[in-house]
């Protein structure tokens, strides 16, 4: 498979921010997000062929319980990322896949909990996403919006209403930056009584990558 980077950090969003995990970055992403904040990632010759049984090894050399997937867009390497589910899940470890949801998530091994992105008018991106993966979230999955700001916030507050994700799935509202202040999209889900997360990045508050 081809990875740009493997290392461990603390999680910094999703339900299970706060806790330390590894971190498995694929390289290569066919989007283009307004706020991507890994780049670099997204030339698949920037990262190196890494065979799943070296991955599997090199995630084993510390007894964290929890492996995180990520990119890059995971699911263009979808036969190499079931393959590491796959041999993430013998060692006994929880798995995270994080997809921009623009590609099928029912390829997917089910022994992952799928991150799903659902991409907003200011991601630049949302003529790419694949509705019908909102149809296919199960309660161990979540979806994730990143948004520029209060259009971006009507726009997916209108959705999550429509698709009735809430009852669903876990939904999880963040802000990117600099576009838009966690406070400010607080206050917001405060003031509508959303059924939805805060997905506060920790990560960068703790300034680790």
């Amino acid at each position: 498979m081809q990875v740009f980077e493997i290392f461990r950090s603390i999680q910094g969003e999703t339900s299970r921010a706060g806790l330390p995990m590894w971190f498995v970055r694929l390289a290569g992403c066919d989007l283009a997000c307004t706020y991507c904040d890994t780049p670099a990632a997204r030339d698949p010759a920037a990262g190196r062929e890494v065979s799943v049984a070296d991955v599997a090894v090199a995630v084993s050399a510390s007894a964290l319980p929890w492996v995180a997937i990520t990119g890059g867009e995971p699911l263009l390497q979808a036969a190499e990322v079931n393959a590491l589910v796959a041999a993430l899940a013998a060692q006994g470890r929880g798995v995270l896949v994080e997809t921009s949801g623009a590609h099928p998530i029912d390829v997917l091994d089910p022994r992952a909990v799928r991150i799903v992105d659902v991409k907003t008018p200011g991601s630049g991106m949302a003529d790419r996403m694949h509705w019908r993966n909102l149809d296919l979230v199960a309660e161990r999955d979540e979806v994730k919006f990143v948004l520029t700001g209060r259009e971006d916030y009507e726009w997916a507050r209108g959705l999550v209403s429509r698709r009735r994700l809430a009852a669903r799935t876990t939904v999880l509202f963040g802000s990117a930056a600099p576009c838009l202040e966690p406070r400010t999209l607080a206050e917001w889900i405060l003031a509508d009584a959303l059924p939805v997360r805060l997905n506060f990045q920790v990560h960068k508050m703790l300034g680790l990558r």
